[in-house]
């Protein structure tokens, strides 16, 4: 079983930043992929950027050159550095991670850019 704890949501002035983090804990011995999904009021969960176990990455178009994801293996700990945050950032942020062949997901983080 793997556990995943989320933090670092909360409010951000259009432009601002947030950094959000989610440790993983439990039996494994690799987590493979992690990645950050997000999901707004009445839209359906989206991929916002995932991570490789080697460091490789991928991030969808809106995001590009504004979140930067990274993980640190000995923490079993994902980031997502969000910068220049805009108003259709504001979602539920859910982390994902893959470990013991099985997909698991966090709690989620409420992430709202408001002015």
């Amino acid at each position: 079983q793997v556990q995943l704890v989320e933090s670092g949501g909360g409010l951000a002035q259009p432009g601002g930043s947030l950094r959000l983090s989610c440790a993983a804990s439990g039996s494994f011995d690799i987590i493979n992929f992690m990645s950050w999904h997000r999901q707004a009021p009445g839209k359906e969960r989206e991929l916002v950027a995932g991570i490789s176990n080697v460091g490789s990455t991928n991030y969808r178009d809106s995001v590009k050159g504004r979140f930067t994801i990274s993980r640190d293996n000995a923490k079993n700990t994902v980031y997502l550095q969000m910068n220049m945050l805009k108003a259709e950032d504001t979602a539920v942020y859910f982390c994902y991670v893959i470990a013991r062949g099985r997909g698991y997901w966090g709690q989620g983080t409420q992430v709202t850019v408001s002015s």
